[in-house]
This record gives structure tokens, C-alpha cells and sequence, in this order.
């Protein structure tokens, strides 16, 4: 099942894309979700280190070596 979204988008970025696509006989929308799909994993992660660095700031969480880490895990 997908589902449908709306976005606007930059006069200059619309023109790019339709030229694209014509040039390729491929649909804008199948432009918007590859970029989308090639991107969402960087977007996460970036967001994710982010949180994870207020939480270490904030005291909620800690940095443990290496060493530490590994020898939790042989008990």
C-alpha cells in the first residue's frame, strides 16, 4: 500500500525535474522517490546522532570505551 503526499517545491527544482523526466521518459514521481528513498537513511541518522549527542550533553546518557563495551558483553 503507498500513500500520497504534496510538496512544493522551488520554481528552478520543478523545471529540473520535468526536464528530467522528459528527457527519460521516467514520471517526476519516480525522480521525487528515488531522491527521497536515497536520502532518508542519511536524514535518520543524521537526526538520530544529533538526539543521541543532546542526551550525552544533557547527562542522560554516557561514552564508555571500547574496552568497557566488549567486556560487558563476555559476562
Amino acid at each position: 500500500m503507498s500513500k500520497q503526499t504534496a510538496i512544493r517545491l522551488p520554481d528552478e527544482i520543478y523545471e529540473r525535474l520535468q526536464a528530467l523526466a522528459e528527457r527519460t521518459g521516467r514520471t517526476a514521481t519516480y525522480y521525487i522517490r528515488q531522491a527521497i528513498e536515497a536520502h532518508l537513511d542519511d536524514l535518520e541518522d543524521v537526526y538520530l546522532a544529533e538526539r543521541a549527542m543532546e542526551r550525552i550533553k544533557n547527562g542522560e546518557d554516557e561514552i564508555i570505551s571500547s574496552e568497557e563495551f566488549w567486556r560487558g558483553l563476555d559476562n
